[in-house]
C-alpha cells in the first residue's frame, strides 16, 4: 500500500440514530480542503491486508477543518460498514487524500432545491454549513437560497440534521427545511410533513416560488426517489443542465 495516497484519520465517536444509521465523527491531522458536496473514500486495514477496503461517503462537514463527519447506513452483510460499527475511539481509519465528486453547488443559479432520502442529506449539510460560515466571516457577497426536503421512514432516521437544519431555517431567511416521514403510523409523535420526498416535492417546490430560470435542483439518496423527482423537475420547467443527481446504491454484497 502506498500510504502517500492516504490521510490517516482518528475515529472519535459514533452517534446512533437507528440500529443501521449513525453519524461518524473523525479527526484528521491537518485541515482537509474540498468542495462542499463532494465525497471522501474511507477504508480500514485489518488482518494483515496490504491495502484498505474502500467505500465512498459524502462529507457532511464544511471544508478547511480537521473534523470530518459522515452519515452512514449499515449494511449487515456488507464488506465495510459492519467493520465501521466495530470501531472504538482512537482507532485508525484511512481516507484517500483526494476528495472528489461533481455533486456540488451550481454557482450559475441563485436558488437551489435539494431533495434527499436519509443519508443523502450529507452533501447538502456541507453546502449549507459552508455558506453559513462564509456569511458569518463576511466572505460571501451573494447568498444562495435553499429549499431542502429530507425524508425518512421515521423521524429519528433524520438524525441530528433534522434539529440542526430546522434551527438554522428559523434563524436565517435563505434556508427552508422540510423533513418528511413516510411511515407516520410507526412514529405517532410526529407532527410534520408526511409522505415520501417525491410525493411532497411538487407541493413545496410550488410553494417556494423559485424562478425556474434561476433555479438548480438536486436529488441525492435512493435511486427510485431520484428517478421520480427528475420527472417532477422537468414538468416544472427546470432545464436539464441544472438538474443534478447523486444516487446511493445499496449493494448488500459490497457496501
Amino acid at each position: 500500500m502506498d500510504r502517500s495516497q492516504y490521510t490517516e484519520l482518528t475515529f472519535l465517536e459514533r452517534v446512533d440514530f437507528a440500529e443501521d444509521l449513525a453519524l461518524f465523527r473523525m479527526k484528521a491531522h491537518d485541515p482537509v480542503d474540498f468542495t462542499p458536496g463532494q465525497y471522501a473514500t474511507l477504508g480500514l486495514i485489518e488482518n494483515g491486508d496490504d491495502r484498505p477496503l474502500l467505500r465512498p461517503y459524502s462529507v457532511g462537514s464544511s471544508p478547511g477543518s480537521t473534523d470530518l463527519e459522515f452519515f452512514i447506513e449499515r449494511v449487515d452483510d456488507g464488506a465495510l460498514t459492519p467493520r465501521l460499527w466495530n470501531l472504538v475511539r482512537g482507532d485508525e481509519v484511512w481516507m484517500r487524500k483526494k476528495i472528489v465528486g461533481r455533486f456540488v453547488l451550481d454557482e450559475s443559479q441563485s436558488h437551489h432545491v435539494m431533495a434527499a432520502t436519509v443519508t443523502g442529506v450529507a452533501p447538502y449539510v456541507s453546502i449549507v454549513r459552508a455558506q453559513r460560515e462564509a456569511l458569518e466571516a463576511g466572505e460571501l457577497d451573494t447568498r444562495h437560497r435553499f429549499l431542502i426536503l429530507h425524508g425518512g421512514s421515521r423521524s429519528w432516521e433524520l438524525g441530528t440534521y433534522q434539529d440542526e437544519l430546522s434551527s438554522l431555517a428559523q434563524q436565517v431567511d435563505w434556508l427552508d427545511y422540510v423533513p418528511t416521514v413516510s411511515r407516520p403510523w410507526e412514529d405517532p409523535n410526529w407532527t410534520g410533513e408526511v409522505g415520501r420526498v417525491e410525493d411532497v416535492l411538487r407541493k413545496h417546490l410550488d410553494a417556494a416560488g423559485f424562478p425556474p430560470d434561476d433555479t438548480a435542483v438536486y436529488t441525492c439518496g435512493h435511486p427510485k426517489m431520484i428517478d421520480k423527482a427528475q420527472g417532477i423537475f422537468e414538468r416544472a420547467g427546470i432545464e436539464e443542465e441544472v438538474i443534478h443527481e447523486e444516487k446511493y446504491f445499496v449493494e448488500r454484497a459490497t457496501s
